[in-house]
């Protein structure tokens, strides 16, 4: 019996490091959303953003059942991380001026800015449900009763890595707001995360025994696992330097 406790331990600190880089995406996600806006808007959205990624992963925990057999509600979630990152990488090359002027209203955006970022909030929630239960479902039964549609102590792991994510959330979206603030160039690297993350969740859904496009353990096989955070990592480190680049010539200008 404790090896499977300590199974069970092992489990939840790679959740909890899993939700963290999901929720740093999330809180990007929640700054780059929020940019465009005035100061004391900005920071009120983001509040928002944080309350709102609370109460729909809260909300995910407990509808797990719904979320993983309803093939629809993934799709959605895809569909609009893809749309999302995709509306603004691609202007981004063809017309970035034109596309500020038309959003950069302050006072004007602030209440669709927030719908936005709840929206974002509901996939990204979607994302972590699915990724934290994945491995919790992995898990031995450890003979207590069913609590939300699964097992007592797995549902436990996922919570615990869950609220672990939403506290990482509430620190890293005032961080990523200076740092986007310090080099611009970032949010077209952020904006692509947002597609990519999109992808995955449509990688999911298409693995989904009701689509049956791609086979059902590709989305937690090692292949996938490595091109998924490969890309991600690639994303990031490039945009960091590119943006790094893009500053520079910006100050000299």
């Amino acid at each position: 019996m404790d090896s499977v406790w300590l199974e069970y331990g092992w489990t939840l600190l790679v959740l909890i490091g899993l939700e963290g880089l999901l929720s740093a995406d999330n809180a990007l996600v929640l700054a780059v959303i929020a940019k465009h806006l005035p100061d004391d808007q900005k920071k009120k959205a983001i509040n928002y953003g944080i309350i709102m990624a609370f109460v729909f992963r809260f909300g995910a925990l407990f509808a797990i059942s719904f979320i993983a057999n309803v093939w629809q509600v993934q799709a959605i979630g895809a569909a609009y991380l893809i749309y999302l990152g995709l509306k603004h990488i691609i202007p981004a090359g063809k017309g970035v001026e034109e596309e500020a002027e038309k959003v950069d209203k302050p006072g004007q955006a602030f209440w669709p800015t927030v719908l936005k970022i709840g929206v974002a909030d509901l996939a990204f929630a979607i994302d972590s449900i699915l990724a934290a239960v994945a491995l919790a479902l992995a898990l031995p039964a450890s003979g207590l009763p069913d609590f939300g549609g699964m097992d007592a102590a797995k549902f436990i792991v996922v919570l615990l890595a869950g609220v672990s994510g939403l506290i990482l959330i509430k620190f890293a979206a005032t961080w990523f707001v200076k740092l986007l603030d310090a080099r611009p160039g970032l949010e077209t690297t952020a904006y692509t995360i947002v597609a990519w993350v999109g992808i995955k969740l449509a990688v999911i859904t298409l693995s989904h025994p009701s689509v049956g496009v791609l086979d059902a353990h590709f989305p937690h096989s090692t292949l996938w696992t490595v091109i998924f955070w490969g890309v991600l990592l690639a994303i990031a480190v490039g945009g960091w330097f590119l943006s790094d680049n893009h500053s520079s010539k910006k100050m000299k200008a």
